[in-house]
C-alpha cells in the first residue's frame, strides 16, 4: 500500500492527493452520473478535501467516521477541529458518524459522544448521519452496545435532530431506488 512519508497509517496518501490533475479530472466526472464521493481522510487531508469540495459544488462528499480523529491528544485534536470547520463549510459535504471505535478498539460511549456531537455541531443534523461501519466494528462491539452508544450520544436532540441523524439524512444523500 503507498503511505504517506513519515506516516504510520498505511494507505494514507499523501495530504495534497486531491489537487492532483488527473485525480480531479476523474472526480468531474462524478457529477456527469451524479454520483457521489465517500471521502475517508484524516485531518491533514482535510484543508486539500476542502478545496476540492469547494471546486466540485455539484458532486456530493460524504466524510467517513467523522474524518477519522486517531490523535486525541489536544494537537490532535485541535487540527481535527479546524478541519472539519474548513469541510463543513462546504454545503456539498456531509459527515458519517460511524467507525470512532477504530483507533481506540472498543464501543466507548463518552467517546463517540464527543467525536459524534462535535461533528454534528460543525455540519448540523440534516448533513450528519449514523453509520454502523459494521463488521469492522463487531470486533470490540455488539451491534446493540454500538447503536446503544449513538442513540444515548443524542439522546438530548430533539425528534427531529434524531431523525435526520438516523434516517433522513442519509435517505436524502444516497437516494435509494
Amino acid at each position: 500500500m503507498l503511505r504517506a512519508p513519515g506516516s504510520p497509517h498505511r494507505g494514507l496518501l499523501p495530504a495534497d492527493l486531491a489537487d492532483d490533475p488527473l485525480f480531479r479530472k476523474n472526480f468531474a466526472a462524478l457529477a456527469d452520473y451524479n454520483m457521489s464521493f465517500e471521502l475517508q481522510i484524516f485531518a491533514s487531508q482535510m484543508e486539500c478535501a476542502a478545496r476540492l469540495a469547494a471546486d466540485f459544488p455539484k458532486t456530493t462528499l460524504i466524510l467517513q467516521h467523522c474524518g477519522m480523529p486517531e490523535d486525541l491528544s489536544e494537537t490532535g485534536m485541535t487540527a481535527w477541529r479546524a478541519g472539519i470547520q474548513k469541510l463543513a463549510v462546504q454545503p456539498n459535504v456531509s459527515a458519517k458518524l460511524s467507525g470512532l471505535g477504530t483507533f481506540v478498539h472498543k464501543t466507548d460511549p463518552d467517546h463517540i459522544a464527543r467525536i459524534a456531537t462535535e461533528t454534528v455541531g460543525f455540519f448540523g443534523p440534516t448533513r450528519c448521519m449514523f453509520g454502523s461501519n459494521f463488521p469492522i466494528e463487531k470486533l470490540w462491539a455488539t451491534y446493540p452496545e454500538l447503536i446503544g452508544a449513538y442513540l444515548s450520544a443524542f439522546a438530548a436532540y430533539s425528534e427531529q435532530d434524531q431523525a435526520d441523524i438516523f434516517h433522513n439524512t442519509a435517505v436524502r444523500i444516497y437516494r435509494p431506488v
